[in-house]
């Protein structure tokens, strides 16, 4: 069956330009979609759903490029032992302490609110930075599953660590394998200073096995090129590019902050990507976000904070001025690179049918010429209306369509309480 969206505004995302018609969407990975024009009645097969979406936009739906499904139960949770005076005690004492408390019902918990909040927000695809030290096996196939029975496509990682010891993060390398044999997915590790040399060492072994990549913070406080320079006789990404992190094009440096010159030198030269997180940055006040030297594989993520691009985007733009080299054309960019980085690396579920439908109330007229200025001021999450994902509904008139909302908050917030419980013990 597939879905017609009759008498929409479609924008290429591309291009930006604007085209009157009707669009029929197939379903499946991949799937094609059909362009009639304004004059052309669509095909309309005995088994397909019309939707007519007259005076609405239809664009294609969004990507997380950095998200930490692990934190999704933290709105609202107690306070810590210790107000945290740095950035190394807000881990210490916040997410160590709730990653720590992780069960399998606890992440699947929260990748289902985590899916949700994403579909909610436009997007169809999200790239995932897993953690739960209590509950390594299994982890990352809990929240395979709840990313798809909300109709969410993924990429995750396990957070491989030494900060737990040799035989943890061991647990994590091993997780991560078993995950890789039947998914698409990453190498994940946690950030050089919890990471030993041999853990590193043999990180990069399995993502050389996997044909995979490396997805890890990167110089997001001082504290770890500090603890690199001290303990390992170099700065970070001089580590990651002698360990071979930086080989891979499929591999993802996360914040890279507190970066000198040489090291933007070695990123921008290789194929890596990077991802910027300016919510999270801002709040932990690491720093901000500069692109100068590090290339044009910059991509935006969330971090965790919540998982709005529209959202991630504004903040890059506005905390941006004086500070980053970015404009509207280059927060645009930003926003949609996540989905250059899935196409070039052969990653599925980013096909073409994958779409979003805006109800954009905007007093004033939208084209090809001022659209990034609407990107930028005016489109937000509670314009969208549709979402389609791989060809089929995942959101219709503001209503999830794989699941029932209602049982599933229900179960998050029993979850929250397990977990808020364990944290006060």
């Amino acid at each position: 069956m597939a879905i017609i969206l009759k008498n929409t505004c479609y924008v290429d995302w591309n291009t930006l330009e604007f085209r009157n018609c009707s669009i029929k969407i197939y379903p499946g990975i991949g799937g094609k979609i059909i362009f009639f024009g304004e004059d052309e009645k669509p095909d309309i097969g005995p088994d397909d759903e019309v939707m007519d979406c007259t005076g609405k936009m239809v664009t294609k739906s969004f990507v997380v490029g950095h998200h930490h499904v692990y934190s999704a139960l933290a709105r609202g949770m107690p306070s810590p032992e210790k107000t945290p005076s740095n950035f190394t005690e807000v881990l210490q004492y916040i997410w160590w302490k709730l990653d720590q408390a992780l069960d399998k019902d606890m992440i699947e918990a929260s990748a289902l609110a985590t899916a949700i909040a994403c579909v909610k927000s436009g997007s169809t695809f999200a790239i995932d930075h897993h953690a739960s030290p209590n509950c390594i096996p299994g982890s990352l196939e809990i929240i395979a599953d709840a990313f798809e029975k909300i109709g969410i496509s993924h990429l995750l990682c396990y957070e491989i660590t030494d900060r737990y010891g040799t035989a943890n993060a061991l647990k994590g390398l091993e997780e991560t394998e078993n995950y890789l044999l039947n998914h698409q997915g990453l190498v994940g590790l946690h950030a050089s200073f919890t990471v030993e040399n041999d853990t590193l060492q043999r990180s990069v072994e399995l993502m050389h096995k996997t044909n995979s990549g490396i997805h890890i913070h990167v110089a997001e406080d001082k504290a770890d090129q500090q603890h690199c320079l001290q303990n390992h006789g170099q700065r970070v990404v001089e580590r990651l590019k002698d360990a071979g992190v930086l080989d891979s094009p499929k591999s993802i440096l996360v914040h890279c902050l507190h970066l000198d010159d040489k090291e933007r030198s070695h990123i921008s030269g290789s194929p890596v990507w990077v991802v910027q997180n300016m919510d999270s940055n801002l709040n932990n006040q690491v720093g901000r976000f500069n692109s100068n030297g590090l290339g044009q594989r910059i991509m935006l993520g969330t971090d965790g904070m919540h998982s709005d691009m529209l959202k991630s985007a504004k903040s890059a733009f506005f905390a941006g001025q004086g500070f980053d080299q970015i404009d509207y054309y280059e927060t645009y960019k930003r926003f949609r690179n996540a989905h250059n980085y899935l196409n070039s690396n052969s990653y599925s579920g980013d096909g073409e049918n994958n779409l979003v439908v805006l109800d954009y109330d905007s007093p004033t007229k939208i084209h090809l010429e001022n659209f990034l200025g609407h990107f930028i001021f005016g489109i937000e999450s509670r314009h969208i209306t549709h979402l389609i994902s791989d060809g089929e509904w995942v959101l219709k008139n503001r209503m999830l369509q794989k699941v029932n909302e209602h049982e599933i908050l229900e179960f998050t917030r029993e979850q929250s309480l397990r977990l808020w419980k364990k944290l006060k013990n």
